[in-house]
């Protein structure tokens, strides 16, 4: 059984408590050789967790001679600055209202001491458990603010045990107890993989990005290849801890959760797809524009319509001609995007369109009975589709229709089968954004292609995306992370 050592500051500080062999002050511990044992435990209880001082580096020690420690260093770091925790507070806004009737009728202001995940108050054990997920400390205080009618968390910090008083000293020990018996049982198992790879996925989401199948085989992918790989929802934004990389499979968007996820993986130094500099420069239709301009890749002629310039529409039909192609910077799956076929529908759509941005962008139409879509991962092609439009529309999907009507056919298949002058297209515009994710629309005229947007988390359904590869395709996949997960442990990237 791995050996356990609770380390304090001071003797005087374990004074209320029973006496206890695995007691040791933080110079014992310094002084102490390491133990030749795997998976030596150490709660650390010094008083002072500030950056430099005795608590923060009792558990950097610890972590450098390979020892679990509670807190960790990283739990340090977030707890110390109210940025860097803020992102994970977020994650249970909607855990706060739901408790609020608990965090009293009177008064402004709230405070909830949590012992190792627990209270005494039976109505805060999931608030309590869940911010121990996100922050895991021996004893936290979350201090809650009223606002009007609404509490929320103001901040959170860890507490030594010298400023308990002697109710909240038996709630401690008991807690410890508890948590000295339990907490560790999971990691003691030997690991069947490698790595654990989370895949965030909705399963209410209309359009997501992979369906169900297509879930279920990147998790057997995963397994063949020595990834423990779990589906994740939103609710298990505390857990993304316990992963070695998280593959995001919901459609993403900057004011998401999906964004609130990549960076809190980037924040744990774990690979993430999508990364959140695909997302912001993917979400942009605007920037997207500008940057295959600037390196000279082919698009459709594009023009940036601006609010204060009513002058431009009629530029715009000069240079474009009509029919002109209008998109919101941020639409995605064909929303926020609209044909207009003369000035007057151009006045009228932008005037809608204005309201909500002060910029528009105005691209020739060009049209084709299909668009090819080429995924790209890790800077290759991974697959080739043609997708068709939609019966009797302009594009793919057609929001306004149902059943059938509401998106075209496609036809997958493989790399080396589509016009290679549409995937080498599609590889450049991928290597201007990242090393992630993405599918590349293109729009074929002859011998022409024009590249018409660039999609982060693009979709890999099964029975579409995967028709010419099969579970090939989620291996190649898998294959990815996994090489960017040894990259990663190995200090490689």
């Amino acid at each position: 059984m791995p050996k356990q050592y609770i380390v304090v500051e001071q003797l005087d500080d374990w004074a209320p408590f029973l006496s206890s062999e695995n007691l040791l002050t933080f110079e014992d511990y310094q002084q102490q050789d390491p133990s030749p044992d795997q998976g030596t435990q150490i709660i650390n209880l010094c008083r002072d967790h500030e950056y430099m001082g005795r608590g923060y580096y009792c558990s950097l020690l610890a972590e450098a001679r390979g020892d679990k420690v509670l807190p960790s260093v990283r739990t340090i770091n977030e707890l110390s600055r109210r940025q860097m925790y803020s992102l994970g507070l977020s994650a249970l806004d909607k855990l706060v209202k739901k408790k609020q009737a608990h965090l009293g009728k009177d008064g402004s202001v709230f405070a909830l001491r949590v012992f190792f995940g627990t209270t005494l108050v039976e109505e805060l054990r999931s608030l309590a458990r869940q911010l121990f997920d996100l922050f895991p400390c021996p004893v936290l205080e979350a201090n809650f603010q009223r606002i009007g009618e609404t509490w929320a968390i103001e901040s959170v910090r860890s507490i030594g045990i010298h400023q308990l008083e002697e109710g909240q000293q038996d709630e401690f020990a008991d807690a410890l107890d508890q948590f000295s018996r339990q907490v560790w049982r999971r990691s003691r198992r030997k690991k069947r993989y490698a790595y654990d790879l989370a895949i965030l996925a909705d399963p209410e989401e209309k359009l997501p990005p992979s369906n169900k199948k297509a879930l279920e085989n990147l998790v057997l992918a995963g397994r063949q290849i020595g990834i423990d790989t779990e589906i994740v929802t939103k609710n298990d934004y505390a857990r993304l801890t316990e992963f070695d990389a998280l593959f995001i499979r919901e459609t993403t968007s900057v004011d998401h959760h999906t964004y609130q996820f990549a960076q809190k993986a980037e924040h744990l130094h774990i690979p993430v797809v999508d990364d959140t500099n695909s997302i912001l420069k993917c979400a942009n239709k605007i920037y997207l524009a500008e940057l295959l301009r600037d390196n000279e890749l082919a698009t459709p002629k594009t023009m940036v319509l601006y609010r204060d310039k009513p002058e431009s529409l009629a530029t715009a039909i000069d240079q474009l001609g009509l029919p002109i192609v209008l998109k919101i910077p941020d639409g995605s799956f064909s929303k926020g995007v609209y044909k207009v076929n003369s000035l007057a529908e151009l006045t009228e759509r932008t005037a809608e369109l204005f309201e909500s941005s002060v910029l528009v962008l105005a691209q020739e139409f060009m049209y084709t009975d299909f668009d090819w879509r080429i995924g790209v991962l890790g800077g290759r092609p991974l697959f080739a589709c043609k997708y068709f439009m939609s019966k009797g529309h302009w594009q793919i999907y057609n929001h306004a229709a149902t059943g059938s009507r509401r998106s075209g056919g496609f036809t997958t298949m493989a790399v080396e089968q589509a016009p290679q002058d549409a995937v080498k297209l599609a590889v450049k515009a991928c290597g201007l954004i990242g090393k992630g994710l993405y599918g590349v629309d293109i729009k074929q005229s002859g011998n022409r292609f024009a590249v018409i947007e660039i999609n982060d988390n693009p979709n890999i359904d099964a029975g579409v995306e995967d028709m010419h590869l099969g579970k090939l395709c989620y291996l190649r996949v898998m294959e990815h992370f996994f090489s960017e997960m040894e990259r990663y442990r190995y200090g490689t990237r």
